[in-house]
């Protein structure tokens, strides 16, 4: 039986703790495809499309039992993988709209328990497949489609859970996406591990026993209901120390009449005229500018660091010789850089929350006038954005920059740029939306943008084809190009500050409004109080 929200606030570490080491382990892992790649290859995936066209035999070295591994790859392999883990990375990416709409209607738990349990049939997929791979080469198509659907499911369901921190919620929130971020380490940890000496079929197994303990753990802690923000549920009325059973009914009603009931938040918006005044229309929340403007955005963003990771191995060839061991040398050093997401992601996080405890209204005791806040909640969740996404693009700027610099060393500084910006852009956007949109619009508006950015990403299996082709592995004119399209993610902070601009003056108006309304009814409670005591003279005499 699923716990209750209760329960599952005060259970609410555990449940941060374990969903940010499930996301590090186990859900865009795919990203982490260099590695992968590598792996892929030594078992002899598609190798028998090397017999005849363009073979190359690619020397490891050295193995741990002291004899010369080698292999075969060739242009025709790395196309048919790289046309896998284009199908993975969409899929990654594409299928967050359905399962936003599905988040908003039945909550974060069946979701998350589908998602642990593609993730595990992805792992059993490939330790099968590995056993044969010349003749089951084609699972891997199935192995990684289910991989990159059930990491998404788990990064996704664990967007909301930050909702039960409070002012923490944007901190957390970055956490969560930094561990997603960061989960692309896991392949070059798993290639560690499989230089020395542990079979891939044994890891992949592992794997599989490791998404099983991630849907117990949903089933046992996670709530059946979605996690409501504080501005619809009182998280204070909720205590650490579990209420007896009645009162816990009756603090379940209290929050399933504030909160609108959250199972059910997409079916039971008020409509008519029987409408809340702060309900808003999901097509007004899709058709605003701040979330087109980000569709552009982020469409750009994720086509520049999709397209790196998937080339990544064939532009470093570029710049060594072929089978060179500093290639597998940097990339392992791309794959150690990803856990700089778990460290750089708070600091979006920070930006986000900068200055949000002064837009809190101070109580005070009874009988008196409650404080003003210090400043408005709104127009500083956009200030905080605005500033977010200036600092994402500019270091977006710099890293396609050094992506158009042939030298070796320098891209370890690539690197760390290319990782700072996938933490940072999917931080921004959420946290953009959760500043600006319903929450019932949240998951629908966040799996909308991110199915549009996967399409836009699509244009990287074009890309890796045109480099490996008629460019000869020469990727400096897609880089120059994807360049140039990065410019265009200055519009979005551009308009967010014509948008600040205009919430400032609505609010300077609604203050002149209130102070000049306050002065009327000052007079006026004057006026009567004068007349009133000319009134009681009149009498007196």
């Amino acid at each position: 039986m699923a716990p209750s929200l209760i329960q599952a606030h005060s259970r609410r570490w555990w449940m941060a703790v374990t969903a940010m080491i499930e996301n590090l382990l186990c859900s865009a892992v795919l990203l982490g495809w260099g590695s992968l790649l590598i792996m892929l290859k030594r078992e002899g995936f598609y190798s028998h499309l090397c017999s005849e066209n363009g073979l190359v035999v690619v020397s490891l070295g050295n193995t741990s039992t002291g004899e010369v591994e080698e292999w075969l790859s060739c242009v025709d392999q790395e196309e048919m993988l790289n046309l896998g883990f284009t199908i993975g990375s969409f899929l990654l990416s594409a299928t967050t709209l359905p399962l936003g709409i599905l988040m908003d209607r039945f909550g974060p738990r069946p979701i998350r328990m589908m998602g642990s349990t593609c993730f595990g049939l992805s792992c059993i997929i490939m330790a099968i497949s590995a056993y044969n791979p010349d003749v089951l080469s084609a699972l891997i198509f199935l192995a990684l489609s289910l991989n990159g659907f059930g990491g998404i499911c788990l990064t996704f369901t664990s967007l909301t859970l930050p909702n039960m921190f409070g002012a923490l919620s944007s901190t957390i929130m970055s956490l969560m996406i930094g561990s997603y971020a960061s989960s692309a380490i896991t392949f070059p940890g798993v290639k560690l591990i499989y230089d020395a000496g542990l079979s891939f079929r044994v890891i992949m197994w592992m794997w599989a026993g490791l998404a099983a303990f991630v849907f117990c753990n949903c089933f046992l802690n996670w709530p059946a209901e979605g996690f409501p923000t504080p501005d619809e549920v009182d998280y204070s009325m909720i205590t650490i120390k579990e209420p007896p059973v009645s009162d816990q009914k009756i603090a379940a009603d209290r929050l399933s009449h504030k909160n609108g009931d959250v199972r059910h938040s997409l079916e039971k918006l008020p409509s008519g005229p029987e409408a809340a005044p702060n309900s808003v229309p999901f097509r007004r929340s899709v058709l605003s500018p701040i979330f087109l403007w980000s569709l552009v955005t982020m469409g750009m963003s994720q086509l520049r660091v999709i397209f790196f990771m998937g080339a990544m191995n064939k532009m470093l060839e570029f710049l060594v010789t072929h089978g060179d061991p500093h290639l597998s040398f940097y990339s392992s050093i791309f794959g150690t850089l990803q856990l700089l997401c778990l460290v750089t992601c708070p600091l979006i996080g920070y930006i986000m929350d900068w200055k949000m405890k002064e837009c809190d209204e101070k109580s005070t005791p009874a009988g008196t006038e409650q404080s003003r806040p210090k400043r408005d909640r709104k127009i500083q969740k956009v200030t905080n954005a605005m500033r977010a996404f200036i600092l994402t693009n500019m270091l977006l700027i710099a890293f396609g920059c050094c992506c158009l610099i042939d030298n070796l060393p320098l891209q370890i500084l690539t690197f760390i740029l290319h990782t700072m910006v996938r933490g940072f852009m999917h931080s921004c956007c959420g946290g953009l939306y959760a500043a600006v949109y319903p929450s019932n619009h949240f998951g629908t508006l966040t799996g909308l943008q991110s199915m549009i950015s996967a399409v836009v990403a699509l244009l990287q299996q074009p890309l890796f084809m045109a480099m490996v082709g008629p460019l000869n592995g020469d990727a400096y004119w897609i880089n120059l190009g994807l360049l140039i399209f990065s410019l265009a993610g200055f519009f979005l902070p551009g308009y967010l500050f014509y948008h600040r601009r205009r919430l400032l003056r609505e609010k300077e108006a609604r203050d002149k409004q209130a102070l000049s309304e306050e002065i009327q009814a000052l007079n006026h409670t004057e006026a009567n109080g004068y007349k009133h005591r000319n009134g009681i003279g009149a009498v007196e005499a």
